[in-house]
């Protein structure tokens, strides 16, 4: 495979502050704005994001839409007076959508832009619709306004009629004495709330100032800004007893529209038993009405995130081969709408997970993300393109035709190209700074990017200037600096990397971040993070929930490793834990702290707490079970008891492939790796947190837990969230969590 080159270069640098700096706290983390994806406008002036700020006192989190010019420059607030997420262009660039709860419930937003001078000139709301209005995208032709609504399936009808139906059973529900539901099949809960009986759909609504005769009694041009103008009530484009698309926990869409706006791609699962299946296919509707057509029926494992090609020909997704498996690797596919051909892009010389994606706007190349060791770079995929003269455009993709690039390194996401496709505008973060936006800037020749050392003085970034810089690291130009003031206050110490032989005689990877005012003669306690999944992975990233950062600011060293199974480090790796879940990854763990302890002096051994929770939750409890090394464990949603854990969860494939079959079908593998049937042996002090909300693993897992440990005499608390599900996500909750966990710790370890 032909290597190739990105040219850029590293622009950033803080701004000087000199003020003493001190340790990181959880006040310190609630002042920062939680900066989210960008969106470069069509004339490639602007970059659109929104940002949270949260509240502390009122116990709440707001978010609103910011600017930022692409050439650099001051961002700010645009709407400073509502609420607003999720911005999108209208094609034009002279508006955009976007939405906001400033009249109650979530609705569709546009706001008229001055281009000039980057601002906001009016408001009005675009959608009222009662079940409320998210994942909001303009179409290319300017026309409509795609949505999603959660809504009741037997409401199906025509548009007006719909809505009123949905309406009204809403209120019925609201305004009920009864609570009581129904349930007649499985996947009846989800994460952190039960369906109801609902069912997420897809609605269309015109761009009334684009359409305007759709409407009675309007004429072109007779209106300023949308004014006074109420659209239609909105199209259901994808009816039925089925999600479309399907439920998310975040990235990327999982719907598209066509380049000229007349057809839509999305996601959607038809299998009888959803709690059972990965099965998410593609489908395709028009989007004036018409059948959806099923475009990837063959593979019975999951299809996603379509994303059209700027030319139309072709759909970009991603795809996995294994059904019931949502942890085998997710290819990047290809799908031909003229021959129905799909190919893979990343066949198996490139062994990591596809993240996120974006076309280049003239369709000869892709750009996506995947985790490697740690960090999330950007790649590039091209391919060969040839005109036939008989059958007209087709692709002619070969092994030899397909290149995949490494172009730089970080911990990205949400790529974005400017429309002349010279600049990709990305988001990155650091263990020790939260999510920013950058850019970067390069030249290509052909179907190449050109190689430049690393050492040489070079700029090719035309809009920035680079004055004499000598490219030392492939990061790009920071555009937002949002949080760079709070940041400036506080001490934190870069994430270190270490590597030792782990299970099976493999190569692990741990990562070791030391306190703030850090004395290499003292020794130091130590938290050992163990991170979730349990197909997930530490690295060089920033989190609001379980912070290393955080953790070390009083006086700890953090301790991470990559067990068997982490990401990013190839698929095998991942695949190795199915099975095996108290096996491979609880000694790579024995052997990583075993390995740190010898390695680093500072490190007092005497003094250790594990932590962890999902998988990271369960693998505590199996460290409660099997070894005294530590003075305390956190276990924060794990599973303790394999069996009632399974038959209280949702998303069921989940344990059917982690656990070899159900506990009817394979009992010995589900008996093997419970963590109860060690509890003869607990001893350390443990804090069990949990939330009534979480089904994934049910409270009642929590609950188990606790009950043993204070039955055998175990030093021992609960933590218990009525309000929260998987995650503590509200803020007074998130600091009751904080000042729980750090005093529990305190309280073993620094006796």
């Amino acid at each position: 495979m032909r290597r190739l080159a990105f040219v850029f270069v590293l622009l950033f640098s803080l701004p000087a502050f000199s003020q003493a700096k001190h340790p990181f706290t959880f006040e310190d983390m609630m002042k920062l704005k939680r900066v989210g994806e960008p969106v470069p406008s069509p004339d490639g002036k602007w970059v659109l994001f929104a940002a949270v700020d949260v509240d502390l006192a009122a116990n709440k989190k707001t978010s609103h839409i910011w600017i930022v010019p692409l050439a650099g420059g001051q961002e700010r607030v645009l709407i400073s007076d509502q609420d607003g997420d999720r911005p999108r262009w209208a094609p034009d660039g002279k508006r955009f959508a976007f939405l906001s709860t400033k009249e109650g419930g979530s609705q569709v937003w546009i706001a008229d832009f001055d281009g000039t001078s980057g601002t906001v000139t009016s408001v009005h709301k675009h959608t009222a619709i009662a079940t409320e209005a998210g994942g909001e995208l303009w179409s290319p032709d300017g026309k409509n306004i795609l949505f999603t609504s959660d809504i009741y399936p037997e409401c199906d009808g025509a548009p007006a009629a719909e809505a009123d139906c949905n309406a009204r059973k809403l209120k019925e529900s609201e305004d009920s004495k009864v609570k009581a539901l129904i349930f007649d099949r499985l996947l009846y809960r989800h994460w952190n709330a039960y369906k109801a009986g609902k069912r997420t759909h897809i609605f269309v609504v015109p761009d009334v100032l684009a359409s305007p005769r759709a409407l009675p009694g309007t004429m072109p041009g007779a209106t300023p800004a949308g004014a006074g103008i109420a659209p239609p009530p909105p199209r259901d484009l994808t009816p039925g007893d089925y999600d479309a698309p399907v439920f998310s926990l975040g990235g990327q869409d999982n719907y598209a529209f066509s380049p000229d706006g007349q057809e839509i791609c999305y996601t959607s699962n038809h299998d009888k038993v959803e709690a059972t299946s990965t099965n998410n296919d593609l489908w395709i509707v028009p989007v004036n009405g018409g059948a959806a057509k099923n475009i990837t029926a063959d593979n019975p494992a999951s299809d996603s995130t379509p994303l059209y090609s700027p030319d139309g020909k072709y759909i970009a997704y991603r795809a996995q081969q294994r059904p019931g498996y949502e942890s085998d690797r997710f290819r990047l596919m290809l799908y031909d709408r003229k021959t129905g051909k799909r190919t893979d892009l990343t066949s198996a010389a490139f062994d990591r997970w596809v993240g996120t994606f974006t076309w280049a706007p003239d369709s000869s190349h892709i750009y996506f993300v995947a985790e490697d060791k740690g960090e999330s770079p950007v790649y590039s995929v091209s391919f060969t393109s040839n005109l036939d003269s008989e059958r007209g455009y087709d692709i002619a993709i070969h092994t030899t035709d397909v290149h995949i690039t490494t172009l730089f390194g970080g911990f990205n996401d949400d790529l974005a190209v400017t429309p002349d496709g010279k600049i990709v505008v990305f988001t990155r973060m650091f263990i020790e700074s939260p999510n920013g936006i950058f850019s970067a800037a390069f030249l290509r020749y052909g179907s190449y990017e050109v190689p430049v050392p690393k050492s040489e003085s070079v700029c090719v970034d035309p809009i920035h200037g680079c004055g004499n810089t000598t490219v030392k690291e492939p990061y790009g130009t920071q555009l937002t600096h949002l949080n760079d003031a709070a940041l400036s206050e506080v001490s934190m110490s870069r994430l270190e990397s270490f590597w030792f032989e782990g299970a099976k005689g493999d190569k692990v990877e741990g990562f070791l971040v030391k306190p703030p005012n850090f004395d290499a003669t003292k020794k130091y306690p130590v938290k050992f993070l163990i991170h979730g999944g349990p197909q997930g992975a530490w690295g060089d990233d920033w989190s609001y929930r379980w912070n290393p950062e955080l953790f070390a600011a009083n006086g700890y060293v953090v301790i991470m490793i990559n067990f068997h199974g982490s990401t990013g480090y190839g698929q095998k790796f991942v695949e190795s834990i199915s099975g095996d879940w108290g096996g491979a990854p609880f000694e790579d763990l024995m052997k990583g702290l075993d390995y740190a302890e010898k390695t680093y002096p500072f490190i007092d051994k005497d003094r250790e707490c594990a932590l962890g929770a999902s998988y990271g939750g369960y693998m505590a409890n199996w460290v409660l079970g099997h070894t005294d090394r530590f003075k305390c464990i956190v276990s924060h949603d794990g599973m303790f008891n394999s069996v009632s854990a399974w038959g209280t969860t949702e998303e069921l494939w989940f344990s059917n492939w982690e656990f070899k079959g159900t506990p009817y079908t394979n009992p010995e593998m589900y008996e093997k790796w419970s963590p109860r049937n060690a509890a003869k042996n607990f001893k350390t002090p443990t804090l069990v947190v949990h939330g009534q909300l979480d089904y994934r693993l049910d409270v009642s897992e929590g609950f188990q837990l606790f009950t043993t440990l204070q039955t055998m005499g175990v030093p021992s608390k609960m933590l218990y969230f009525p309000d929260e599900g998987h995650w503590v996500l509200k803020p007074q909750n998130s600091q009751l969590w904080w000042k729980t966990v750090s005093d529990w710790v305190d309280q073993w370890t620094k006796k």
